[in-house]
């Protein structure tokens, strides 16, 4: 496989990894509209808000780098054969595609998060 094959695949990795967490971040975003708005109402500021909504989607992507990590460490064995040039649990390779994936996570994320950070209380307490 070429250099520029390999790459593209992980270019396309990335973009489906980052559309996934768009959607269950703006998802969630959503959900908690009327949240946020009381929120805002009694004063919070849209860098409080913001914040909140970084903070819980790191928080849920360490969790789940973490789960994945673990994962590949305990399958490495099993898809050894597809591993070429790498060890099957090289340290530098995973903790490089989990520092990857969390900037990843928080640039998805980050959409979302403006969104909340500027609903207006009125129009999110009249919202169902």
């Amino acid at each position: 496989m070429g250099a520029s094959k390999k790459s593209g695949r992980i270019r396309a990795a990335l973009i489906l990894a980052a559309i996934g967490i768009y959607g269950v971040i703006a998802y969630w975003v959503d959900q908690r509209t009327r949240e946020i708005g009381i929120r805002m109402a009694l004063g919070a500021i849209p860098r409080q808000i913001l914040a909140m909504v970084l903070r819980e989607a790191s928080s849920l992507s360490v969790m789940a780098i973490a789960i994945g990590v673990g994962t590949s460490i305990l399958s490495a064995r099993f898809v050894k054969s597809v591993l070429f040039g790498i060890g099957s649990s090289d340290l530098i390779t995973l903790s490089s595609a989990a520092g990857l994936l969390l900037i990843v996570a928080l640039g998805a994320s980050w959409i979302p998060a403006r969104r909340a950070a500027h609903v207006h209380p009125m129009e999110a307490l009249r919202r169902e």
